[in-house]
């Protein structure tokens, strides 16, 4: 029986390199995010596989939009939450508010959004997997709505999992990841930048997309996984 997954943040990156291991398997796909262009492009990257792909423009952060795609969407057996937002760094004195509010209502309060209207969708076996960052507990300086906002989604998958059970929800905690988040930089510099910081690591590599890409299918294929930070991030946190 095919499986279908919602990935909501799959039209590139972490989310898009998700899509592509599941479709090269033959599950049914639906890609979700704010960008229809994207979303399209993404759609006919994955056109030769066997899979089946939708596509499906959504705001995780516009409460009313997601609850609209509860009564639409029907059954699925997975969603999958990458989509991230811009969150702005510096130290609390000099903080933007209203960027950080912003980030949170994306990245934290969008994957509660989906957590609470969307998991009467996913199929009683089925699962809920977030992501959150490798920052939630590794302490830098200039850095608190990242810590704050990736913490609280660890905090709450854990009671997720409860709340939501015999659905099992688990959160993706990447570390450096090569993706589309470093395209505005330079080719040379993006490569020094990554090099410099892979060495800083105990794999002394940099993660890619499909690297990271891996945990969210361990996620949704071991049925004995559930309120689990799984960790793909070279070692950073022995640092």
């Amino acid at each position: 029986m095919t499986r279908k997954t919602l990935i909501i943040g799959g039209a590139s990156g972490i989310g898009f390199a998700v899509a592509r291991a599941l479709a090269a398997r033959g599950d049914a796909i639906i890609l979700a995010g704010r960008n229809k262009e994207k979303l399209n492009a993404a759609r006919a990257r994955l056109s030769p596989s066997p899979a089946s792909v939708e596509t499906l423009v959504l705001d995780i952060s516009n409460e009313a939009e997601v609850i609209a795609l509860s009564e639409t969407l029907g059954e699925v057996d997975n969603i999958i939450v990458t989509a991230g937002s811009q969150a702005p760094g510096g130290p609390l004195s000099s903080l933007d508010s209203g960027a950080a509010k912003l980030a949170f209502d994306t990245k934290f309060w969008g994957s509660m959004h989906v957590a609470r209207y969307l998991s009467g969708n996913i199929s009683l076996r089925g699962t809920l997997t977030l992501t959150s960052g490798f920052v939630a507990r590794r302490v830098v300086a200039g850095a608190i709505v990242k810590t704050t906002m990736n913490a609280a989604i660890e905090a709450a998958t854990k009671v997720l999992a409860k709340e939501l059970s015999p659905r099992r929800v688990n959160v993706i905690s990447p570390g450096l990841t090569d993706t589309e988040a470093h395209a505005g930089m330079d080719a040379a510099a993006r490569e020094k930048m990554l090099t410099v910081a892979a060495q800083t690591l105990p794999a002394k590599a940099w993660g890619r997309a499909e690297d990271v890409a891996q945990g969210y299918l361990f996620a949704i294929d071991n049925a004995f996984v559930t309120g689990s930070v799984i960790d793909i991030e070279g070692g950073a946190l022995l640092n």
